[in-house]
């Protein structure tokens, strides 16, 4: 019989924080700014730890222009070669030390990495992804990554549970990606089943890794629809919307490997995201949705949010009386 785990799981929908006393007057006092040394690459790291998913319609070079003047961060999606790379270079060199090289683990890939890498030595950050971090091969490639590029930083995932974190930091990987099914446009968990409650895999991870909460938050659906997305603006009843889709989605096979393998399923959707304009109106608003929340647990500084959050179980998040409309 397939055994089954009692202990209740959690997903962010079913908490709330607990507010706390504080001793801050505004939210201007909160400094979102963080640094960390990385455990295999040795480098440093300063900035506001959000990173744009590397997916292909969130981490584009537009994205990553923007979000260096915030000091964010972007794992640049695959699919530019290795011309692509060397352009940005030179027209945006100010933002290499703000953005991840990405690379699957297929047939050319890692010789694709090694050009680019080749090609702007300036990059610092790889960003090995894949839907499933549970494979041996998977391993085999950070390995290999760490052994050709011993300085790098290296993110990689995706996983859900605290061995598989401790096996890919042995391997070399400084950054772990964790998260299976838990994407606005995944559908991993309908066609397969598998998947893990996001926060409690976040908690469990974190504490595999170094005992706190996550370091950083990757976002992909919150910067869909921006004109720095890629694709095109859409236009239906005089209303604008952009494409966005899963990596597994029928949309992006189709796109970059010319369709869905016949020993393979789409894992992913593709909806209409109302068009938003400019990332920076969205990126304010979210930074100043965190500053808010440290204030109100009494956390002066971002590094202090985890020490000072304590999660609540609710029932209900929201007041959804005139719906849950943002």
């Amino acid at each position: 019989m397939p055994r089954i785990e009692n202990d209740i799981k959690l997903d962010f929908k079913d908490v709330l924080l607990r507010p706390k006393r504080s001793t801050l007057k505004s939210r201007s006092e909160v400094d979102l700014m963080r640094s960390f040394t990385f455990r295999n690459s040795k480098s440093s790291y300063r900035g506001i730890p959000i990173i744009a998913a590397n997916m292909d319609t969130v981490g584009t070079f537009e994205m990553a222009v923007a979000f260096h003047q915030f000091s964010l961060f972007t794992a640049i999606h695959k699919h530019y070669c290795v011309d692509d790379w060397k352009e940005f270079a030179v027209k945006h060199s100010e933002c290499l030390q703000s953005v991840a090289v990405s690379t699957g683990t297929g047939d050319g890939d890692f010789d694709r990495l090694v050009a680019i890498l080749a090609a702007v030595p300036q990059i610092q950050y790889i960003c090995v992804d894949v839907a499933n971090g549970y494979s041996e091969h998977f391993v085999h490639f950070v390995k290999s990554v760490r052994q050709k590029f011993p300085t790098h930083t290296i993110m990689a995932g995706n996983v859900v549970t605290g061995e598989m974190v401790e096996e890919l930091i042995l391997a070399g990987a400084d950054i772990i990606k964790v998260g299976i099914g838990p994407g606005s446009v995944c559908t991993t968990r309908m066609k397969t089943g598998v998947g893990y409650p996001q926060l409690s895999a976040v908690i469990e991870c974190a504490d595999a890794a170094h005992g706190a909460g996550a370091d950083f938050v990757m976002l992909g659906g919150m910067l869909a629809g921006h004109s720095e997305s890629g694709g095109e603006i859409i236009e239906k009843n005089g209303k604008k919307y952009k494409l966005f889709y899963g990596m597994s989605s029928d949309t992006a096979m189709k796109k970059h490997t010319g369709g869905v393998a016949e020993y393979r399923a789409s894992e992913g959707k593709t909806v209409e995201v109302a068009y938003k304009g400019p990332v920076e109106l969205t990126m304010k608003d979210v930074l100043g949705g965190v500053r808010s929340t440290c204030t109100y647990v009494g956390a002066a500084k971002l590094k202090e949010l985890s020490r000072r959050t304590t999660f609540i179980r609710v029932t209900q998040q929201l007041n959804t009386v005139f719906g849950n409309d943002n």
